[in-house]
């Protein structure tokens, strides 16, 4: 019988809280994403799930099972896949917070790496498969 993901001889007991203070940490950004546009939700999750993996399997159990979380976690982990809705919503957020970038009136050097910045996340995001 293998061991527990959290438990194996290689994850020291003293990073065992370190990697769940982290794991909590991520839950809580992601959890402010999903309300906040400008900060991204699954990413958070995502690293949520690999700090759990090393810390607590109550706690990776929870968040790879959640209703909301897990599935994108699960495809994710997967294939690399991030959903087409998940895309989409993205996507607007990226016009949103770019949009308000202009609104405010940034300096153009700012603006470009900004646009370089998010040109480079969308790219990344519409490069995955989805389901």
């Amino acid at each position: 019988m293998s061991e527990p993901r959290c438990c194996s001889p290689s994850r020291s007991s003293v990073m065992r809280p370190v990697w769940l203070l982290l794991g909590v940490s991520c839950v809580v950004l992601g959890g402010i994403g999903a309300v906040l546009p400008l900060l991204p939700t699954v990413p958070f999750m995502l690293l949520a799930a690999y700090c759990f993996a090393r810390s607590s399997n109550r706690a990776h159990d929870w968040l790879i099972n959640h209703r909301i979380f897990g599935p994108a976690i699960a495809d994710w982990q997967r294939s690399g896949a991030i959903s087409l809705a998940a895309k989409y919503a993205a996507t607007a957020s990226v016009v949103v917070v770019y949009t308000i970038s202009i609104v405010m009136d940034l300096r153009p050097a700012l603006l470009i790496v900004q646009g370089i910045t998010l040109c480079a996340v969308m790219a990344f995001i519409w490069s995955r498969p989805h389901h």
